[in-house]
C-alpha cells in the first residue's frame, strides 16, 4: 500500500465529486460533511464514471442507470448495481489530498 497525491483538497468542494487517477486507478474524490472520501469512479454494474454522476447527500448516483452507492461503504444501495464500489482511505497534508492504493 502505498499514499499517492491525487488533487489540491481546495479542488473538491462541500458536496462534489471529482475525477482523479493514481497508480492507475481511476478514482472519485468526494467531500461530504467537511470529510473526505474515494472510491472507485467505475460503477460496478455498467461502465460509467461515477464523477459524472449526481451526489446526493452521501450517496453518488450513476449517470447511466441511476443505480446508488453509499460513498462512505462503497454499498450498493439500488439496482440495478449489487456489487459495492472499492473504497480507499484517504488523508489531507497540507494543501493535498492523498489517497492509499495498493500497488
Amino acid at each position: 500500500m502505498a499514499w499517492h497525491v491525487v488533487a489540491k483538497a481546495e479542488e473538491v468542494g462541500e458536496g462534489q465529486v471529482r475525477a482523479a487517477s493514481a497508480a492507475q486507478t481511476m478514482l472519485a474524490l468526494y467531500k461530504i460533511d467537511g470529510t473526505y472520501y474515494a472510491t472507485s469512479n467505475i460503477c460496478t454494474h455498467a461502465v460509467a464514471l461515477l464523477s459524472d454522476g449526481y451526489l446526493d447527500g452521501d450517496c453518488i448516483e450513476c449517470p447511466v442507470h441511476a443505480a446508488l452507492f453509499h460513498v462512505p461503504t462503497g454499498e450498493a444501495r439500488s439496482e440495478p448495481a449489487t456489487e459495492p464500489l472499492q473504497t480507499f482511505p484517504v488523508k489531507v497534508e497540507g494543501e493535498m489530498l492523498m489517497v492509499e492504493i495498493a500497488e
